[in-house]
C-alpha cells in the first residue's frame, strides 16, 4: 500500500493551473525528490501533502485513508503524521533551541516529563546539546538548520516534507547538512519527500527523483530511479 497518493489532483492559484490532474505513488520508506523548475508545482505538492492547502479537484490518500478531496480537508494538517521543514526554517526568535524544539510536543500536550526526555533526545541525535537554551539568532545557518529538522522530527512523523531546506547555505555547509538528513532518515526511519532545484541535492538525497514540470510529471522524464540529469 502507498502512503502518500494522488489521484488526479488539480490546484489553481489566481487562475493559473499550478497542479494539473496529477497522479503519482509514494511507497513508505522512499526518499522521493521533487524536481523542476521554479513554477511547476513542486512546494504546492508539499502544501496539499501536508494540508496546509486543498486540492479544487481529485483525491489525496495517505496510508490508503481518504485526507482531502475537492475543495475538503477531511483530516487537517495535525492529523495526517506529517512533518514538515520549510525554506525559510521558520524558527521563533523569541523561543530558546530548546522551547522551538518541543513546540509541537507541547500542542499535542505530551507531558512535561516525556517532552523534556524527547526534546533531549532529539537535541543530542541533532549535535545540538551545548546549545539547549540558545536562542536562533546565536546559532549559525547550519546550526539553525538542525534546530528546524530536530524540531520537525521531535515528534515522529512517519511522513517528513522538506522544501528546499538548504537553498541559503554556502556548498560545503549544503553537503554537511546533506549527510545529517540521511544519516537521521537512516536512524529514524521515515518517509522522504524533498523538494529542490539543486541537482547535486536531488542526485544524492534520492532514491526516486519526480521530474514536473507545469504541475504535471514530465511525459519526457518521467518518474526515474538515481539518475545524472539531462536538463
Amino acid at each position: 500500500m502507498s502512503v502518500i497518493e494522488f489521484r488526479s489532483v488539480c490546484k489553481t492559484y489566481d487562475r493559473r493551473r499550478v497542479i494539473d490532474d496529477l497522479s503519482l505513488k509514494i511507497e513508505a520508506k522512499e526518499r522521493v525528490v521533487l524536481f523542476g523548475p521554479s513554477g511547476c508545482g513542486k512546494s504546492t505538492v508539499l502544501h496539499l501533502i501536508a494540508g496546509f492547502i486543498v486540492p479544487d479537484k481529485g483525491d489525496i490518500l495517505i496510508n490508503g485513508e481518504l485526507v482531502a478531496t475537492a475543495k475538503k480537508n477531511i483530516r487537517e494538517a495535525g492529523q495526517r503524521g506529517v512533518g514538515m521543514v520549510f525554506q525559510d526554517l521558520a524558527l521563533w526568535p523569541h523561543m530558546t533551541v530548546a522551547e522551538n524544539v518541543e513546540f509541537g510536543l507541547k500542542a499535542k500536550r505530551v507531558p512535561e516529563k516525556q517532552c523534556k526526555q524527547r526534546v533531549k533526545e532529539i537535541i543530542d541525535l541533532v549535535g545540538l546539546s551545548d546549545y539547549l537554551n540558545a536562542s536562533p539568532g546565536e546559532l549559525s545557518g547550519g546550526q539553525q538548520q538542525r534546530v528546524a529538522l530536530a524540531r520537525t522530527l521531535v515528534v515522529a512523523p512517519a511522513i517528513v516534507l522538506m522544501d528546499e531546506p538548504l537553498s541559503t547555505l554556502d556548498e560545503a555547509l549544503n553537503v554537511q547538512l546533506r549527510h545529517e538528513i540521511l544519516r537521521l532518515y537512516n536512524e529514524l526511519n521515515f518517509t522522504l519527500v524533498y523538494v529542490t532545484h539543486n541537482r547535486d541535492e536531488a542526485e544524492s538525497l534520492g532514491t526516486r527523483t519526480i521530474y514536473l514540470r507545469q504541475g504535471r510529471i514530465d511525459s519526457a522524464l518521467g518518474i526515474v530511479g538515481r539518475v545524472h540529469f539531462e536538463y
